[in-house]
Formats: C-alpha cells, structure tokens, sequence
C-alpha cells in the first residue's frame, strides 16, 4: 500500500516542477499590488482610492520616489546602498532654482544671468552626475564602502542646499519648467474635442491602447523566446490570467486618468525610463556586469570585469537619477524648500526591496521596483483617505518591508 506521506512528497515535487518558470518574488507582489488596490477601493469613503483624480494625483505624487528606484535597484542589485538621495535632490532642486529663477532673494548669484529652462535643467541633471562622480570616486577607486560614503553625502548635499538656499525658498519657477512635473499631455483634449469625444481625453486613451498592445506583443515574444532556448517558462494558464490581468489594470487607469487631466508627463518620463533602463539590465553588457558583481564579486574579478569602473558609473548615473527627481519635486511644488527630499532614500530603498530586490545582491529588476514603489505609494494613499494616523501608517509600511525581506530569505531557502 502506497505511503501517504510519499504520494504528498510527490505531488508537492509535481507542483515545483510545474512552477518551475515561475518568478516567486515578482508573482507575489503583483498579486499583492491587486489585493491592495481591491481593499482600499471597497474600504475608502465614497472609493475615492479609484476616482480619476485620485489616480491622477497617486502618478504625480510619487513619480519622484519611482524615478529614485530606478537608480536604487541597480545599486542594490551590485551590492551596495546609497543613502544621499534624498540630499541631493535638494541640493539639485536649489541648483535648479538659482538656475531658472529671478529674482532671487538669495545673495550672492547677481552675477549669474537667468538661462532658459530648458537650459537649466540639463544643467541641473549635469550637476548630478558631477555629484555622482564624486561618490563614485570615493567608493570605486578609494574603496571606501557605500555605506559610508553616501552616509556622509547625506549631510554633505544637505548641508549645501541649506547654504544655496539660504533658510529661505526659491521660486516661483517658469510655467514651462514646472510642466515637467505638473503637466499633463494634451490636457486641452484637442485630440478629443476633434474627435466629439469631450468627456473622455483621446491622448489618454490612444496612449493607453498603445501601451497594452505593446505589452501583450513583449510578454508573448519573451516567452517565445525562452522556449525557443528551453529555458523555463511560467504554465500557460498563469501567463495567460496574468498578462490578462496586468492589461486590465493598465487599460483601468488609463481610463480613469482620460477623465481626468490626461495623462501625466511624470508618466511618460517613468515609462521611457523603465524601457531604457530595463534594456540596460537585460541586454547589454554593463547591466550583465551589476548583476555578476552582486551575485559574486570574487569571480566578477576573476572573470576580468572591471569592478571600479562599474562601480563609479553606477553612482554616476545614481547622481543624475537623484537629480531628475529633484526636479520633479521642484517642478511640482513651484519652489524649492530646505525640507525637499527628506525621507526619500528610505522610500526608495524600501520600494526595491518591496519590489523583489535581495538583500544580498544579485537579484532584482526594474519593473519589480517600480510595482514596490506602486504598492507603497497606494498604501499611503490608501490609509490617507481612510484617516490613518501617521503614527499606524510608519507602522504598517515598516511590517511591510520587513515581511518583504522576509520573503526574499524564505524564497531563498526554498531554492536551496
């Protein structure tokens, strides 16, 4: 007679082989990103959480935090941490004050001619990377640990933007510049005006067609490919209900964003950086290199990478990321404030680790932290509109990281 404790053996071996394709940790967090929006919806007063404007507000609030993360992933998945960002974005907000604005009650800058916009904020960009190089010089080729080095840039880029800003505020910035952050693409709905569509934003809506088509088209041919080189893949059911499930949602917010604004120029920018930087990742050598680094320095250096040089660009591109998102606050509040930034390196490191990021290095994805990001940005949300003390929101979102790591070290063992 058969033991029962071998016919569960069995079918639990089964199911792992099954599942094999599966990715654990990007599955979950998607599945919990749907629960999440699911529970706020019926638990928010009148479901405000999915009225247009609340999505609206929900992309433009947290573009900076997404962009932040992008960067954060990279650095995480090589092994490292940076905990300036948040400074920096300050500090680069003020650059980008002294920059575009006058008058300026500021001293000191009357020697400075007021540039354009535009100008000012690729010069602004242009400082971040100089920031970056500056720390990346520190960790590369000093070899002073991340950790430390960012620590220090913590105060360092704050304690400059206080000097830049003089305990005062800049602003008000062009009405051009601040698009970047507060603009929304046809938000005069010509496109639907002309089409008798008045209700509804056309752009919106063509937008948003266009990016679940692409997404369907990308999901399909991954996943052709990797058969083609019999590696594995998710079983056809899961792929199916979650790309189904994944269009939904896309489709969802588009729509709900064509009754409000538009679509959000923050969610443009965010999407062409998770396009670019997720083909830095997946195709090219440098984003092979991060994720050798983080899995196994000792044999990243035997394997002839140059680690340094790896290393100092990361932070470069770091430094610029933490500029654009300074921009973004700026852009969005119309001044640039000492308080700017504050906290954002926790909300990022917390959103790649969320997102599927390992603690150890070597794991992790950009579209994985852009959905750690969502999840915290909708919890917040969430919790505002049901009136949640601050106090029991630091609260919640500090079990959620913590039973994120966790996860991560469970899905780990599991592997072993």
């Amino acid at each position: 007679m058969p033991n029962p404790l071998e016919k569960i053996n069995d079918r639990v071996s089964n199911l792992r082989t099954r599942l094999g394709g599966v990715d654990l940790r990007q599955n979950a967090i998607f599945i919990a990103l749907l629960v999440l929006i699911t529970f706020f919806a019926i638990t928010s007063p009148n479901h405000a959480s999915i009225t247009p404007d609340n999505w609206s507000n929900l992309v433009v609030q947290n573009g900076y935090i997404l962009v932040l993360a992008i960067g954060m992933v990279m650095v995480i998945i090589a092994g490292h941490i940076d905990l300036s960002v948040g400074s920096v974005a300050c500090f680069i907000g003020a650059a980008a004050g002294i920059l575009a604005c006058r008058p300026l009650e500021q001293t000191g800058w009357a020697w400075l001619p007021k540039i354009p916009w535009a100008v000012a904020l690729i010069g602004a960009i242009f400082i971040g990377g100089l920031v970056g190089m500056w720390q990346g010089f520190w960790i590369a080729y000093v070899g002073i640990p991340a950790f430390i080095v960012t620590l220090a840039g913590m105060l360092l880029f704050r304690g400059l933007a206080l000097v830049l800003l003089q305990s005062s505020n800049i602003g008000p910035f062009p009405d051009s510049f601040r698009l970047i952050g507060n603009g929304f693409v046809d938000k005069a709905n010509y496109l639907g005006h002309n089409l008798g569509m008045k209700n509804y934003n056309a752009a919106a809506l063509a937008i948003t067609a266009v990016g679940v088509v692409a997404l369907l088209i990308q999901s399909v041919a991954m996943r052709r490919g990797r058969i083609k080189y019999n590696q594995p893949v998710e079983p056809r059911t899961w792929f199916f209900v979650k790309n189904i499930l994944l269009a939904a949602m896309i489709a969802y917010v588009g729509f709900q964003l064509s009754q409000a604004n538009g679509i959000p120029w923050t969610l443009v920018l965010l999407v062409f950086l998770v396009i670019i930087y997720t083909t830095v990742m997946k195709k090219t050598t440098f984003g092979r290199h991060i994720y050798a680094i983080g899995g196994n320095l000792h044999a990243a250096v035997l394997s002839g990478i140059n680690v340094r040089r790896v290393n100092f660009w990361l932070f470069v591109n770091m430094g610029a990321l933490a500029a654009l998102s300074g921009v973004l606050v700026v852009a969005r509040m119309n001044s640039a404030v000492p308080k700017a930034g504050d906290g954002f390196e926790l909300e990022a490191i917390s959103s790649v680790f969320i997102g599927g990021a390992s603690v150890q290095g070597g794991v992790g994805t950009v579209t994985g932290s852009m959905v750690g990001g969502m999840i915290q940005g909708i919890l917040g949300n969430g919790m505002n509109l049901n009136s949640i003390g601050i106090e029991y929101q630091m609260t919640t979102k500090g079990l959620v990281l913590l039973l994120a790591v966790a996860f991560d070290v469970w899905s780990k063992k599991r592997t072993k």
